[in-house]
């Protein structure tokens, strides 16, 4: 049996309760259906039209379930196909979507490079899982080519600086342990931790945490995996170049924004004269903890508007309560992310927290200055002054999906 295929029949990745579920919605980026809108769609789909989305390699079914509760809670039309390789992956997610309730989602186990035999999708989510293939180029290719006209990828890929350590140590355990049976080369892993020297790459490295929070399963993804290979930020351009893909944005931009980390004026002002690709590479390198690229794509020259602060626009704010927001932007006057021990700051005006705290993902942007009584030119004055470092930092959006739901 392939290396990888062994592994997730033995480890479901990432480890999950169906259980869970009574208690629980996991919810990240890419694949926020608010986040799609916002990304690939200017935040003005016309979420009463149907939606067809393929998540490509769903493994233990987070996206999956995200999107498909998300949408469902919306009253949104949907289809979704799942489709993985691992039998005892696709067992775990079918029961969490059981759990749920959930029955928009068509279960299929195959190989991410037959996607394209499933029809055309709206939208595709691709997380985890190109990094692992035997030839990556081929699954990028592959997810192109099952896009609809006017749809979009959302998907992540390992970064190596954040990682770093990790691929030293997947070098050392292959050298060790190949051979063994996955559970044996996890016993293994566990004790050669235990003495790992103060100067080893990997044990000094902060942001990795999947060996033990992950449990065995993630312990294996990250350290005994067959295959693994990262993109910096340079090599993922030049793969969507290839797949004839363009990147829209990579889920937090402002990670990538290397003014952020300059203090020195003159050096900033040379950063911010570079091409975009560039200014994210120095980006990447400059933060040194990105572990993983999370990004969204779309066809060649297809790239659409990005979404503008218009008056019918909607902002949705996305892992944060708008009233706690606001409390924290009256107090201090600026807004933060946190992003690995990384952490980066804002200036917000304070006068500001009002907007933010009408922000109900249903009330458009023409309706909260109402609500506010404020002229015009005085909340676009203010609305650009958090919108611009809450987009950066992937807490504001904008789409109709909550508005839309609202009115079925």
């Amino acid at each position: 049996m392939d290396p990888v295929a062994r592994q997730y029949e033995t480890y479901p990745y990432p480890a999950r309760d169906p259980a869970d579920e009574a208690t629980r919605l996991i919810t990240g980026s890419p694949s926020h259906p608010v986040e799609i809108d916002h990304m690939l769609h200017g935040g003005r789909r016309d979420w009463s039209r149907p939606f067809r989305a393929l998540v490509a390699g769903g493994g233990t079914g987070d996206g999956l379930i995200m999107l498909a509760q998300l949408l469902a809670d919306a009253g949104v039309e949907a289809e979704i196909v799942y489709l993985d390789m691992s039998g005892a992956s696709r067992r775990i997610a079918e029961a969490r979507a059981a759990a749920r309730g959930l029955t928009a989602i068509d279960f299929r186990t195959g190989d991410l490079l037959r996607a394209p035999d499933y029809g055309a999708f709206d939208y595709i989510d691709c997380c985890g899982v190109l990094h692992h293939l035997p030839d990556p180029d081929a699954g990028f290719a592959a997810l192109r080519a099952a896009l609809a006209e006017g749809g979009g990828i959302g998907a992540m890929v390992y970064a190596p600086y954040g990682r770093a350590g990790v691929y030293e140590m997947q070098d050392a355990l292959r050298a060790l342990v190949a051979d063994d049976s996955p559970e044996r080369q996890v016993a293994h892993a566990k004790a050669l931790f235990k003495g790992l020297p103060p100067t080893n790459g990997f044990r000094r490295n902060p942001f990795l945490h999947d060996h033990r929070a992950g449990g065995d399963a993630g312990l294996y993804d990250l350290l005994l995996h067959g295959r693994d290979k990262p993109y910096d930020v340079g090599a993922l351009f030049e793969a969507l170049d290839r797949a004839d893909l363009d990147l829209v944005s990579f889920a937090v931009p402002g990670r990538y924004d290397p003014g952020a980390m300059i203090a020195d004026p003159a050096l900033r002002a040379r950063a911010d004269a570079l091409p975009y690709r560039d200014r994210a590479a120095l980006g990447e390198r400059l933060a040194g903890n990105i572990k993983a690229h999370a990004f969204y794509a779309a066809a060649k020259g297809a790239v659409p508007d990005a979404a503008r602060p218009e008056p019918a626009a909607v902002p949705v704010l996305i892992g944060v309560e708008a009233e706690a927001l606001a409390r924290s932007v009256r107090k201090n006057g600026v807004v933060r992310g946190a992003f690995d021990g990384f952490a980066l700051q804002r200036a917000i005006p304070r006068k500001a927290a009002d907007i933010l705290a009408l922000i109900d993902g249903r009330r458009d942007l023409g309706e909260i200055r109402a609500a506010l009584g404020w002229s015009a030119d005085r909340f676009d004055a203010q609305f650009a002054r958090l919108h611009a470092p809450l987009t950066a930092f992937g807490l504001l959006r904008f789409s109709r999906l909550l508005r839309s739901g609202s009115s079925r």
